[in-house]
């Protein structure tokens, strides 16, 4: 995950209350209108309750491009 990557997760992610598993991650992030590529990051995360912003950046492939590039 590059450093804009991590600002746009954070920035989509901002407000929300940890913890916090994936699904409730995606849904915030969905109704604040993230971009289609942090939308794309957040669906690689595995499943599981992240602590802060800064795990599920952590958390995010190098690469969420590749790993859906299906759409």
């Amino acid at each position: 995950m590059t450093d804009a990557d991590e600002r746009r997760v954070n920035k989509a992610l901002q407000g929300l209350e940890f913890p916090a598993d994936k699904q409730r991650l995606l849904r915030y992030a969905e109704d604040r209108q993230a971009d289609p590529r942090t939308l794309r990051a957040l669906r690689t995360l595995p499943e599981g309750t992240y602590q802060d912003s800064a795990e599920v950046a952590s958390a995010v492939p190098q690469r969420p491009e590749q790993e859906s590039s299906s759409g």
